[in-house]
């Protein structure tokens, strides 16, 4: 049966990930209508919504170039990777506050929608979205986590590194950041003792006991559905050359699928991407969660339906 409700994708414009969930849709012939917060700053994206003057809790629509929908005739939500309007146009002050009351209008408006599905919902990710608690939460799951230490204190890191030999050091968090105009990636990296400076006072770090690897694993989780890639490159961060990977399709012990699964209830999320290593011993251990994690790539070189896994979770529900 075709789902005539529409179906919202909150993303950026060049998002093909985002493009292979909506061709799956299409394919099924429900109804898409894609948007991107930093529309509102060009006049390209228009959201309406009346309170209090209906018998319904909320009534209006969104509507972009090409498409309009009723906020009452929303099927689901895909929140993927929207950004938001910077407002070039406006002065620094101006700036601030049209960003301050979009975030709040358009979020707002989307938050009061009865009965729509989330995937996920930004508050749910934001939940999510801090690897120190992350750690904890994993552990308590009876996940084996590396043994980390987050701190700015320069000598607690230095006792850290000598204490575990072989340690790396990645962000807390992905940000955007720039030197001289150019950006710069981070990646995890092995570190030092002799390298810690007092510099790191400035802020919390992460140092982290390498995993002595095989290999990685990318797990994507949609709903029911769980989606297991062996990653072996021989690379400390895979993620520095995609062309030294080899994948294979594997299926997780059962505990560690259980987990995994509990791990996102326990965020109120449907989906998200885990990365893992597995140990000499065949040992897994729990590196981090992104509930926004790419996966487009992986289906491509494996045949795993991830996309259509979306399209059934947008259009059907948990259930799916």
């Amino acid at each position: 049966m075709t789902e005539t409700r529409p179906v919202l994708v909150a993303t950026e414009q060049n998002d093909v990930t985002a493009d292979m969930v909506i061709t799956e849709l299409n394919q099924r012939g429900t109804p898409v209508v894609r948007f991107n917060p930093a529309d509102l700053a060009a006049g390209e994206l228009t959201v309406s919504a009346h309170f209090g003057t209906c018998p319904a809790p909320i009534v209006g629509r969104v509507s972009t170039p090409s498409r309009t929908t009723a906020l009452t005739h929303v099927r689901s939500v895909y929140w993927r990777r929207p950004f938001w309007p910077v407002y070039e146009h406006l002065d620094g002050e101006d700036a601030r506050y049209a960003t301050a009351q979009t975030r709040s209008g358009l979020t707002g408006i989307l938050y009061a929608l009865d009965g729509s599905h989330w995937v996920n919902h930004p508050l749910r990710e934001t939940a999510a979205d801090y690897k120190p608690e992350q750690l904890a939460t994993a552990q308590r799951l009876g996940l084996t986590i590396p043994p980390t230490l987050v701190t700015n204190d320069p000598d607690e890191a230095r006792a850290f590194i000598t204490r575990h030999g072989k340690v790396i050091t990645k962000t807390l968090r992905w940000t955007p950041y720039a030197r001289e105009g150019v950006a710069m990636t981070s990646w995890a990296e092995p570190v030092t003792a002799d390298e810690i400076t007092d510099a790191v006072a400035a802020c919390p770090h992460l140092f982290q006991a390498a995993v002595d690897k095989t290999a990685d694993v990318r797990v994507l989780i949609v709903g029911r559905h769980l989606f297991a890639v062996r990653i072996t490159s021989g690379l400390l961060d895979w993620r520095k050359d995609y062309s030294a990977l080899a994948y294979d399709v594997i299926d997780l012990p059962a505990p560690l699928a259980d987990a995994l699964h509990a791990c996102l209830a326990h965020y109120g999320l449907v989906s998200g991407s885990f990365d893992l290593a597995i140990d000499q011993d065949g040992a897994y251990h729990w590196l981090e969660l992104n509930p926004t994690g790419q996966w487009g790539w992986l289906e491509e070189k494996t045949g795993l339906p991830m996309a259509a896994a979306f399209a059934d979770l947008l259009t059907h529900g948990k259930t799916a």
